[in-house]
């Protein structure tokens, strides 16, 4: 799983290498050997190293989550730097004091229900954010004026070693994630007195898509403490909306895997399959090829009416209908790479080839798409993205004969939203809804549509975002609107009859935002051509996963 990343540097005497945490300082090998001989050496900073002659190279290595064959390696200088990021927004900030100690807990193992049966842990998303530590049971500290970590990990039975396997002394942590301190759980409190810390920062705070407040770190003898669970939350929150460069790349490599598996479920669909079907082969694929052992979220896999359901797929409706001849399929799946999301949604036609009716609606929304791709840029609000996406929707709706009358005037009677119920798009990270998007004088707006988006703030350099307008003729949404003499009185009904049971398109992309526009980090088919080409070509084919082009390693 772990790996080192080998960085060649040129020793003469007194040199510059790259430290654990990726900042460059000066180091000099000490060195044991033959002429000509490699041998292993350490640097007066107490990094590795393999050194050749004393005088002509050495390479530092770097700890790294890796998962071998062609997933990407991820170094730990990911979270030194996020923990840099962090302690240096903490000392500007006036209300918190000099000798702050951050103190985060880590996620728990958890079973299914009252049976012994373990669920797969996957890290708390504040905790790996923080440390990028995959076990369970563990705490964090951070001295935020000295910068230094520590990690307490759990003393561990004798019994592990039977059933779990090797149980790792403290050092093996402390080169596995580039920890400066290692300790053991049940020594927190002694540990912390003697830092002397001046407060405790704990976290608590509201996730403002969920509701739900996350756990606030807690041990036995905390409360001899000063502890003050306020100011971190929001000021970690801020630095995760922001992605760094090494962050990026591993959003890169989620989405390049995630949009692979995507048209390996392209490939493979055939009338008379089950929306499982396809599902399990994107699941293959991100495991196999990407060492995506996690989802972002439950797969979405809708075809026919089920389409229309903008959460389908959850255990009432678990992805089990039959694809029928003229179905159009909407699959919303995201693959997560060591706790990094992915949130991408495909929309294509069955049989491979769009009906007339299914081809106006998909260049509707791919129309919308590409406008606000086109828009986007830091400075932006989001909301009026939404309302982009809103506008194209109902000029094309008009077009098609499903709606009539002026556009301007459906917008005032909230017609956008009976086509597009839910928001424009989200934050993507750690969580595939990611946190952040409504600080503190950042209000929701409470119009139809709008107020389900989960961000209404201006758009920033390093953000990362969904973009996922759809169009959907949803049973439920458009009684309600037939029944409304303020918005009936645009719908041809006639027309929309057609529609009934079409069920729905969603296109759905990543993208970060950038200094003068957008990175698209999707890389799917998009275009009717584009779909039905790839589609035509795999129908000729049995052939197995094609190679995936992955990014540069970090």
């Amino acid at each position: 799983m772990w790996g080192a990343v080998a960085e060649r540097c040129i020793n003469v005497g007194w040199t510059v290498v790259k430290g654990a945490t990726g900042e460059e300082q000066p180091g000099r090998a000490t060195w044991e050997g033959a002429p000509g001989d490699w041998a292993g050496c350490e640097t007066d900073r107490g990094e590795k190293a393999m050194a050749r002659n004393q005088t002509t190279m050495f390479f530092v290595h770097r700890p790294s989550y890796w998962l071998g064959n062609e997933t990407l390696r991820v170094p730990a200088a990911l979270f030194a730097l996020n923990r840099k990021r962090l302690c240096d927004r903490l000392k500007q900030n006036k209300d918190v004091p000099k000798g702050s100690i951050v103190l985060l807990q880590g996620g728990e193992e958890t079973q299914r229900y009252c049976t012994d049966t373990g669920i797969l842990f996957r890290q708390e998303s504040f905790f790996h954010w923080t440390f990028g530590v995959t076990e369970s049971g563990c705490y964090g500290a951070v001295d935020v004026d000295k910068g230094k970590s520590i990690l307490f990990i759990p003393k561990l039975p004798e019994s592990y070693a039977v059933w779990m396997g090797k149980i790792h002394p403290p050092e093996h942590f402390k080169e596995k994630y580039a920890i400066d301190e290692i300790y053991f759980t049940c020594d927190i409190s002694s540990v912390l007195k003697a830092k002397t810390p001046s407060v405790l920062l704990t976290l608590r705070g509201v996730n403002t898509d969920s509701g739900s407040v996350c756990k606030e770190a807690s041990f036995e003898g905390i409360s001899e403490y000063s502890v003050n669970n306020t100011l971190l939350h929001p000021e970690i929150v801020e630095c995760r909306v922001f992605k760094t460069d090494m962050e990026l790349e591993v959003l890169r490599y989620t989405n390049r895997i995630s949009s692979e598996a995507h048209k390996e479920v392209m490939k493979a669909a055939r009338i008379g399959m089950k929306e499982y079907e396809l599902e399990s082969v994107f699941l293959h694929y991100c495991y196999a090829r990407g060492g995506m052992r996690h989802t972002s979220y439950t797969c979405i896999c809708g075809s026919g009416e089920n389409s229309s359901v903008l959460h389908y797929g959850h255990a009432g409706a678990p992805n089990d209908k039959t694809l029928m001849d003229g179905n159009m399929c909407l699959f919303d799946m995201g693959g997560e790479y060591y706790c990094y999301s992915s949130d991408i949604t495909c929309s294509f036609p069955a049989n491979g080839k769009f009906t007339p009716d299914q081809r106006a609606v998909y260049e509707a929304v791919l129309k919308s798409s590409r406008a606000v791709m086109k828009a986007v840029k830091p400075g932006v609000a989001w909301p009026d993205m939404h309302r982009l996406a809103d506008r194209v929707h109902l000029e094309e709706l008009t077009k098609i004969g499903i709606l009539k009358g002026n556009v301007d005037d459906m917008i005032k009677a909230h017609m956008g939203a009976v086509f597009m119920p839910h928001g424009l798009g989200h934050f993507l990270g750690i969580d595939v809804h990611d946190v952040g998007g409504y600080p503190e004088g950042v209000d929701r707006v409470d119009l139809p549509g709008l107020k389900s988006l989960r961000t209404a703030r201006t758009l920033q350099e390093r953000m990362v975002l969904t973009i996922e307008p759809g169009i959907y003729f949803i049973d439920h949404v458009l009684d309600e609107a037939l029944a409304n003499p303020s918005q009936s009185c645009f719908i041809n009904n006639a027309v929309l009859q057609r529609f009934r049971g079409f069920g729905g398109v969603r296109i759905e992309d990543d993208i970060a935002v950038a200094a003068n526009g957008m990175e698209l980090l999707t890389c799917v088919p998009r275009t009717v051509e584009e779909i039905e080409s790839f589609m035509a070509e795999a129908k000729g084919t049995n052939k197995a996963f094609d190679k995936v082009v992955l990014s540069q390693q970090l």
